[in-house]
């Protein structure tokens, strides 16, 4: 047993995830003047990308901060108190966006399914029939129990109640399609550790023009008018992150190389192989399989293992790092990242992994049998 070592281990949690080289070496650059013409021409290279990204372009901006300052930002910028706003939550993230709006709003509609079951299309329906909502805030991949919220079924009611549309996608960006246009999103808030593998601590927040046309200040560091004019400069109101601002443009320009369609493909791929390699061991998924994720893959624990031992085991054995379950789930289930940059080798080296520990304790169905299941779905 050796302790696990981050430079060379698997790493499949459900985010932050595996950075590139190029992307760590971005951050090593000398200290910079975040005034200075060099900086800003950083900041010029960051605004051209981003629409890589978000796979159109638009009116977009990077905060200093984590995804959830980005949350912050647009809910703070687009509630008001007095204008009723639906909150969606069907798990941790979910609750995360209901308690955050109920900072910026005194009438906030909660619209709840329990963890890990699909979007209550119904429910949410009823409410925007109401007419009388500013405001409908939804996480699109809930990475707390594994699941994608299938976004497309509320979107003509979203439009019919002329309703701000604000997603955090913050787990979604760069690994599911985000069609923004076709869906009339008005926000979509990015965080730079998931799909796009850079480092964590930068928000990304793509506005549509009447977004930006209500924007109202709440706050003074998270003014998204603000960033949104300094963007216009090349700059940033406030003294940026500068490292991660280095190791944003480099993530971003090993995004174009590959191709968003690309990067999206074989997620989805890595996916679909995860759930037939869980399938193979005899376990089962959190969620219902129809609305499983693409970016992380949550698993019920195997009757009479423990999941904390079970991922020690992992780590400890083979150099592979998991993801166990949140809030009420602690303990229940494990969770496995695939975005980013994550590999078909990744996959194959933690189910081998996990096979030994499954046989180990008398488990395993039959020995290869996820490998197998891997194998026959690799290009």
């Amino acid at each position: 047993m050796t302790p696990l070592d981050p430079e060379t281990a698997t790493f499949l949690i459900a985010g932050p995830v595996r950075i590139h080289p190029r992307v760590l070496r971005a951050m090593s650059t000398p200290s910079l003047n975040h005034r200075g013409e060099y900086f800003h021409g950083i900041v010029q290279e960051i605004r051209e990308l981003l629409p890589v990204l978000f796979g159109t372009p638009g009116r977009q901006v990077v905060l200093s901060g984590s995804g959830t300052s980005g949350l912050e930002a647009v809910y703070s910028s687009l509630l008001r108190r007095g204008e009723r706003t639906i909150a969606v939550t069907n798990g941790n993230f979910g609750e995360r966006t209901d308690a955050i709006c109920r900072r910026y709003c005194d009438t906030v509609t909660t619209v709840s399914a329990p963890w890990g079951a699909p979007l209550p299309v119904e429910k949410i329906r009823e409410e925007l029939e109401k007419g009388d909502v500013r405001a409908l805030c939804v996480v699109y991949n809930e990475t707390s129990v594994g699941l994608r919220n299938d976004l497309a079924q509320i979107v003509p009611a979203v439009k019919k109640a002329g309703a701000l549309f604000l997603v955090d996608g913050i787990s979604a960006v760069a690994g599911i399609p985000c069609p923004l246009q076709e869906w009339g999103v008005d926000a979509l808030v990015a965080g730079s550790q998931k799909g796009l593998a850079a480092p964590a601590g930068l928000a990304m927040v793509h506005l549509s023009e009447r977004a930006v046309g209500e924007l109202r200040p709440a706050t003074f560091y998270l003014d998204l008018a603000e960033h949104l004019k300094s963007l216009e400069k090349n700059d940033t109101p406030w003294t940026p992150a500068v490292p991660l601002f280095l190791a944003l443009r480099e993530a971003l320009l090993l995004l174009k190389e590959e191709g968003l369609e690309t990067r999206l493909a074989r997620t989805h791929d890595l996916a679909v192989a995860t759930r037939a390699a869980v399938a193979a061991l005899g376990l089962t998924l959190f969620p219902d399989p129809a609305h499983a994720s693409d970016t992380v893959t949550a698993v019920n624990n195997p009757p009479g293992l423990d999941d904390a031992a079970v991922r020690k085991a992992l780590a400890d054995r083979y150099d592979v790092l998991l993801q166990g379950g949140q809030g009420a789930l602690k303990g229940k289930i494990f969770r496995i990242g695939h975005m980013g940059i994550a590999s078909w080798a990744d996959l194959l080296v933690t189910f081998a992994g996990l096979e030994r520990i499954l046989a180990r304790a008398g488990r395993l169905p039959t020995p290869g049998v996820a490998l197998t299941a891997i194998g026959t779905r690799m290009p």
